[in-house]
């Protein structure tokens, strides 16, 4: 009779634990929901040229904020920038300027952008380190991609055929690209790409052309530009100087295609959007920028 009496306590002791257990686990899983519910989600995209750097602020900014979680996309500028207009982004990442156009589409969506500068950038001329050629004026540069020239001997190099390389028409590199290079500034000017030119979705792919292709021509945002890649220096004028990007001719203004890179928000940002801005504008932040082979702006 004890030993079924104590095999009766036993049991319920190990019901009465078990229940325990379940409900201390129970109140665990709905104290982490609760606090996964009640963070913070930042949602960042657009420009591809952006997208590691805006990857570095992002995986930083939560190393110090655990309660905000910010995600990360690509796709160009217009796509970052036509997410802010239908109101699915709280951040759109740019590296040319919003259009009036799409400024008109914003607002008759109800949507007030808001511009932020939050680094600087040079556009890299790139060939083949088998390429003699290691300077060109803009004019070249223009005519190169116009379809005007068409070998690389019309330039001073060989006689071998150009292979013009381009980012997509999505991003915003390529429209600074065609406006500033290939149109020289002017808005009258209706200047377009060769239509043999080669568009590419992204930064790396024009690369790795580049370095199995000694007659191809690219250009791409200073960040990502490696070693194994041959910079072309370059001048506003056929008389020159003829000057290589960097952080200081960009801050001189010596480089003549360099440009400031963008955030757009939906009106003045508040809470955590304009914490996490305040903070991409610091030194703390600007220093990553240093770091990635961009321009940092003063704070």
């Amino acid at each position: 009779m004890d030993e079924l009496r104590s095999g009766h306590i036993c049991w319920l002791s190990s019901i009465l634990l078990a229940c325990m257990l379940t409900a201390a686990c129970s109140r665990s899983m709905t104290e982490d929901l609760s606090r996964s519910s009640s963070d913070a989600i930042i949602e960042n995209k657009g420009s591809d040229t952006i997208v590691n750097l805006a990857l570095a602020w992002a995986e930083s900014y939560q190393d110090s904020h655990s309660e905000v979680r910010i995600s990360v996309t690509g796709g160009g500028s217009g796509t970052g920038i036509a997410a802010l207009i239908n109101a699915s982004v709280d951040i759109a990442n740019a590296s040319r300027k919003i259009k009036p156009e799409e400024q008109a589409q914003a607002e008759a969506n109800g949507v007030l952008p808001v511009e932020f500068v939050i680094a600087r950038d040079a556009i890299a001329i790139i060939v083949n380190h088998e390429n003699p050629v290691d300077h060109l004026s803009i004019d070249q540069i223009s005519d190169i991609y116009s379809g005007a020239v068409n070998n690389w001997r019309q330039v001073g190099g060989e006689d071998r055929p150009i292979v013009r390389l381009s980012r997509e028409t999505n991003s915003g590199t390529h429209v600074y690209f065609l406006e500033q290079v290939l149109r020289g500034g002017d808005k009258n000017d209706r200047t377009l790409f060769s239509t043999d030119t080669l568009l590419l979705p992204s930064s790396e792919g024009i690369s790795a052309e580049i370095r199995q292709n000694p007659n191809a021509i690219g250009y791409d945002g200073l960040g990502y530009v490696t070693e194994d890649l041959k910079v072309i220096a370059v001048s506003l004028d056929a008389t020159g100087p003829f000057v290589l990007p960097s952080p200081e001719t960009v801050d001189s203004e010596q480089y003549p295609i360099a440009r400031d890179l963008y955030m757009y928000t939906a009106g003045e940002p508040t809470g955590e959007i304009k914490a996490y801005l305040d903070w991409i504008l610091s030194s703390e932040a600007q220093r990553i920028v240093s770091e990635l082979g961009f321009v940092p702006i003063t704070p």
